[in-house]
């Protein structure tokens, strides 16, 4: 199969979703697409969940229907030789909450998928759908796609690692409202701006449920010219695009691929009195703060897994560290193999780590209570009842979340190791 690098042209369908009405929208893209008559090889954007809207309440049930959708976006795709690109609900295969996630299906077939990595808490969507853990490029036959999904246009570094990775077309999905839309039009061309990339961003529109759209799907060049803009009623808009734009624009500076190291990772270190002002400014923000403890003696795979699920239940994660005389205390005279400077320095390190604070006490009771987490995170090998401060946290309006160990290993299981070592 011959790549190109960009898509030849690229569309974006307007409309009004229906709430629940599967059949009823898919009607409307297909009369619209027809009308528009795409060329060939065009790469057409859909709205966000725009075969069933945010039917919060028959979110499963209608999950059910996504096969079926993908199947007629295929024969859509195929009929008229082009790509569609629209987000769906992805339901999870451990059973708990589906991904809203941008799907991209060609001719034949499904092509790949990015799942909406931040969830609109202020319409209640984390309440049915789970973020995405990535949000990597979709390989399709005419270059690698990039994806936001709707609030994720407000999150400029998901972009940047698309454009930094490589990406050179933005396609977003959106259910945008009408009070916002200038927050909309700014954000679109700020994202192709900042990243000169080609952005197809296609909104709903009119009354979805009791929500108005904003419409306004826009095209925008490299360089933040509006190539093509929708108003506030049904429609597709489309134009071809010259790959030479990208490169032009690029050439003379490129400030998504400017991605030196300007984190001082040591910082994170913190005392128990800096910490405590620190979350202080992030909790007035409305943030929420996950910690959680441990020896973290010698890091390794499991470690590093379960850190990255705990940063997860929050916006930020403190780890408490147990001092050197802690350790000891806890595993016997010949622990810790790395000292405290150096083990809160190698977790500091760590991306999903925010702050490192060091206790000496047996248990990290005090600093749960000063500190007092929106998120307790323990390893599911301990009960709740068993877990240090849960009465606490749950008292305090908290909640305590058990971790799955991803990787059968221990500091202690790889101490043996080492030992037996000839």
């Amino acid at each position: 199969m011959t790549t190109s690098p960009l898509f030849p042209a690229v569309a974006c369908v307007q409309f009004t979703i229906a709430l629940g009405a599967v059949e009823r929208n898919l009607q409307e893209i297909e009369g619209l697409i027809d009308r528009f008559q795409p060329a060939p090889g065009t790469l057409l954007v859909l709205p966000e969940m725009w075969a069933t809207g945010f039917d919060y309440e028959r979110t499963r049930e209608l999950s059910r229907q996504t096969p079926k959708i993908l199947a007629a976006m295929q024969r859509i795709a195929a009929q008229y030789e082009v790509y569609l690109a629209g987000t769906l609900t992805d339901p999870a295969d451990d059973g708990g909450l589906p991904t809203n996630t941008l799907a991209v299906v060609g001719p034949r077939g499904v092509i790949g998928g990015i799942a909406k990595q931040h969830m609109f808490s202020h319409w209640q969507e984390d309440r049915y759908y789970q973020s995405g853990k990535a949000a990597p490029l979709i390989a399709t036959p005419h270059g690698s796609l990039a994806g936001l999904v709707c609030y994720d246009l407000r999150f400029p570094e998901v972009a940047r690692r698309q454009a930094f990775a490589g990406g050179r077309l933005l396609a977003v999905s959106a259910e945008w409202p009408l009070s916002r839309v200038d927050h909309w039009q700014t954000l679109v061309r700020a994202r192709a701006i900042e990243n000169q990339v080609f952005v197809a961003a296609a909104n709903g529109c009119g009354l979805t449920g009791a929500m108005e759209m904003a419409g306004h799907s826009m095209i925008v060049a490299p360089d933040g010219t509006v190539m093509q803009a929708a108003g506030t009623e049904p429609a597709v808009i489309g134009c071809p695009l010259d790959h030479n734009l990208v490169d032009e624009q690029r050439r003379r500076f490129y400030t998504a691929g400017d991605q030196g190291w300007l984190a001082a990772d040591r910082d994170k270190i913190r005392s128990l009195e800096t910490l405590r002002a620190d979350l202080a400014l992030i909790r007035h923000q409305g943030s929420r703060v996950a910690f959680t403890n441990g020896c973290f003696d010698i890091l390794h795979a499991g470690h590093v897994s379960y850190l990255e699920a705990a940063r997860r239940t929050a916006d930020c994660l403190v780890v408490g560290l147990n001092t050197d005389d802690s350790v000891r205390g806890l595993k016997g005279p010949g622990r810790p193999v790395n000292n405290q400077a150096d083990r809160a320095r190698v977790l500091a390190a760590l991306g999903c780590v925010d702050f490192v604070v060091l206790f000496a006490e047996p248990t990290p009771i005090r600093l749960i209570t000063l500190l007092a987490p929106d998120v307790l995170v323990k390893g599911a090998d301990y009960g709740e009842e068993q877990i240090v401060g849960a009465p606490e946290v749950r008292g305090a309006g908290g909640r305590v979340v058990r971790i799955d160990f991803e990787h059968d290993c221990s500091t202690t299981g790889l101490i043996e190791r080492i030992r037996t070592i000839p």
